[in-house]
């Protein structure tokens, strides 16, 4: 009965995606729906798109074995990111009238760094799209008793996010999201409630939770501990700024403001929520120790589903795994739109110059395709947790995209020779690192993310062997 609750929600989801796919009349609907988006839904896309497999089942698995320190990149950078981008950078890039991020780096740092930046920014979407698929196939396992093995389930989950995201692009997503929102809010404060009552209430957690020291956060007085602690936050704070996906939503809104005021909103709430999903983990340390031993050191990421099959009545069930998989689809979906979106514009089409638009469109769908492939067998391969692919994923952008964005909008000085020389330095200092480094007391995207700023500096400050002369790309959006 669960099961079928659940595949009638997910048919009908679809069928929403598939109806909103029937605004897509250009590109620029596919890829910024019409830039028109009001601030509840540019909200609810905000939150739904972070608010993915790694915030219910990676991060509360971490916090159980870890506590705050553990996941200071997520919720903590990843909230602030989203804050960041709300305050600072929503505004100036609303007003550039841009289909992607990469064509900021086209008009600011030339055709070079437009190629560099984008392929960066695909290879890095590559782990959190694959995470949301590997979930989605575990979570399949689990509702069907393993009758569906996680492999089929991860296939059965990116065909059916594709369906929709392939015809309707940004529109379906926007959609979807807001309806999935809903579901992801009611759904989790209902088990939530559900949960919290077998263990005498939040109050009782929490309390359980603080002595068994799950929520010391600050690292002390240890520069080793301090480093990894700053790059852990950087990695997510920082290096999920400069993508695609926040790009999206801060293009879509109707007005400048709301790209701002909802960026901001969409962060808030996602830090509330986020504690939920521990907040349900840790109250299985209480509820069933045993159930919790017998996962934590094989796959700590089903200790939460387990318990609610195991622990809670069916509405509770239902509710749980329909916000479940909200978060899940709405997160897969608007991952694999972004870069898909990302490598037809400045990879694509700079080699096709005389594509009209309908074309244009038919070629962002067929990369939508490609990439869901791609990211499928990536996930079906993949050993890391879903926590540590969704963290890895943004240190690409945080040691090649995150500075020459944020000088080249705020600071005067910034020239095309500090940019092209800031991804350079960033990115091979980095890989460097992560060959012959790995284990350093300086993590490599660290050491990538200082170097990328030493580039900048000396690149922009020092004699122009570089002329600044870049050739503006014309978007036309309306």
């Amino acid at each position: 009965m669960l099961l079928g609750f659940v595949i009638t929600y997910w048919i009908i989801s679809i069928g929403i995606g598939l109806w909103a796919a029937m605004r897509v009349k250009t590109s620029a609907d596919f890829a910024l729906a019409g830039r028109s988006l009001p601030f509840h839904i540019v909200t609810a896309t905000v939150f739904a798109t972070w608010f993915g497999s790694e915030t219910v089942l990676g991060v509360p698995a971490v916090f159980l074995d870890e506590g705050l320190k553990g996941i200071v990149a997520d919720p903590f950078g990843s909230s602030l990111c989203l804050i960041l981008v709300g305050l600072f950078f929503a505004r100036p890039l609303y007003r550039m009238n841009l289909l992607t991020i990469g064509d900021y780096y086209h008009n600011k740092y030339g055709r070079e760094a437009e190629m560099l930046i984008s392929l960066c920014i695909v290879v890095s979407y590559l782990g959190w799209v694959a995470a949301q698929i590997k979930a989605l196939g575990l979570v399949f396992f689990v509702l069907s008793d393993g009758a569906i093995t996680q492999e089929a389930g991860m296939i059965l989950g990116a065909t059916s996010v594709l369906i929709y995201t392939l015809y309707g692009g940004m529109w379906s997503v926007a959609i979807t999201d807001f309806i999935q929102m809903i579901v992801i809010v009611c759904g989790l404060l209902y088990i939530g409630h559900t949960l919290g009552d077998q263990v005498g209430g939040v109050s009782t957690v929490v309390a359980h939770a603080a002595a068994a020291g799950k929520f010391e956060f600050w690292p002390g007085f240890d520069w080793v501990k301090i480093i990894g602690f700053v790059a852990a936050l950087c990695t997510m704070m920082l290096g999920s700024i400069p993508q695609q996906d926040v790009f999206q939503r801060v293009s879509s809104s109707r007005t400048e403001q709301i790209a701002g005021w909802a960026s901001v909103a969409g962060g808030v709430l996602y830090f509330m929520f986020a504690f939920v999903p521990m907040y349900l983990a840790y109250s299985a340390t209480l509820i069933d120790p045993a159930l919790v031993a017998r996962y934590k050191d094989t796959d700590s990421q089903l200790i939460l589903p387990q318990l609610v099959l195991q622990h809670a009545p069916l509405f509770a069930q239902i509710m749980f795994f329909g916000a479940l998989l909200s978060a899940i689809k709405s997160c897969a979906s608007a991952t694999l739109l972004a870069p898909s979106v990302t490598f037809a514009e400045n990879i694509l089409r700079p080699m096709m110059p005389k594509l009209d638009d309908a074309r244009f469109l038919k070629l962002m769908r067929f990369v939508v395709l490609s990439m869901t492939v791609l990211v499928t067998v990536f996930a079906l391969n993949s050993e890391l947790s879903i926590f540590h692919m969704v963290e890895s994923a943004y240190k690409v952008t945080l040691v090649g995209a995150f500075v020459p964005l944020a000088f080249g909008l705020f600071w005067k000085h910034a020239t095309r020779q500090g940019g092209l020389l800031s991804i350079g330095l960033g990115l091979t200092s980095w890989l460097t690192a992560e060959v012959l480094f790995a284990d350093a007391v300086v993590p490599p995207q660290l050491a990538g993310l200082l170097f990328s700023l030493g580039g900048m500096l000396l690149g922009s400050l020092l004699p122009q062997w570089i002329p600044n002369r870049t050739q503006i790309k014309q978007v036309h959006l309306s």
